[in-house]
């Protein structure tokens, strides 16, 4: 008999932010490996009773993996719940090669990640017509790196909305190349754990996002949103709701 797994995306932190499908995923779990050091807990008690709970902030990959398809071996219904969304920096693709190669049935549920809840959280477009409409979502290079065409200073040259993950540790280096492309008084919005009980979101000139950073102790779980729509001019609109813009669903002038 053969168990399936469940990889599933928890969100940003708030329970209410998690799927309806994460959330029936999680209360049928019989084995919940879960991200402890950064999902909330109110998550994991959402499994039910019985289920057994494996935390793996002290776990190599390798040992996550030896768990995942031992409890699939056995027929066990197995969710690796991580934090944000699983298409984001969550060793999605490792686990999945190791899993396919067991051919075990797997099947991975989205979450909603931290960019999207600190947008709302700031009742923010990053989008707005006529001034920026491309979002991009990386990461200062740090230990892992990034391929040298996803350099910071290349990215930065396109004056997009820019996500960063992971960079509050080196939130100095990357103010310095922010600052070759973007002007020193473009917003940046610095989050840290959005949308937990104890959410901290400030939104400061780039100029001073290092200096912030750095009074607040930010060295983890921080979000840095850097985008000119983030002050956008009040006259911007969207011609999809223009009464003069003529598509298949409304006419139009």
């Amino acid at each position: 008999m053969s168990g399936k797994v469940w990889i599933v995306g928890a969100g940003p932190g708030a329970p209410d932010l998690l799927t309806l499908r994460a959330a029936r995923v999680i209360e049928q779990a019989e084995v919940l490996i879960w991200t402890d050091s950064l999902v909330n807990p109110q998550l994991a008690a959402m499994a039910p009773e019985h289920c057994e709970r494996v935390r793996t902030s002290t776990l190599t990959l390798e040992e996550v993996m030896d768990v995942m398809l031992d409890r699939a071996a056995r027929g066990q219904r197995v969710v690796r719940l991580h934090d944000g969304d699983t298409c984001l920096y969550s060793a999605l693709h490792e686990q999945l090669c190791r899993l396919q190669d067991a051919e075990v049935d797997v099947e991975v549920v989205p979450g909603l990640s931290a960019y999207q809840a600190t947008a709302a959280a700031l009742q923010a477009e990053l989008t707005i017509p006529g001034l920026v409409q491309t979002i991009l979502l990386s990461r200062a290079g740090g230990r892992t790196g990034v391929p040298e065409r996803e350099r910071l200073e290349q990215l930065a040259s396109l004056q997009a909305s820019l996500c960063l993950y992971l960079s509050a540790r080196h939130v100095e280096e990357v103010q310095a190349e922010l600052l070759q492309h973007y002007p020193a008084d473009t917003p940046v919005a610095i989050a840290y754990r959005v949308s937990w009980p104890d959410q901290w979101i400030q939104v400061v000139p780039l100029a001073e996002m290092a200096q912030v950073s750095q009074q607040r102790e930010l060295i983890r779980t921080t979000l840095y949103v850097v985008s000119p729509a983030l002050a956008p001019p009040g006259q911007a609109r969207s011609r999809l709701y223009s009464a003069s813009h003529h598509h298949l669903f409304r006419g139009g002038a």
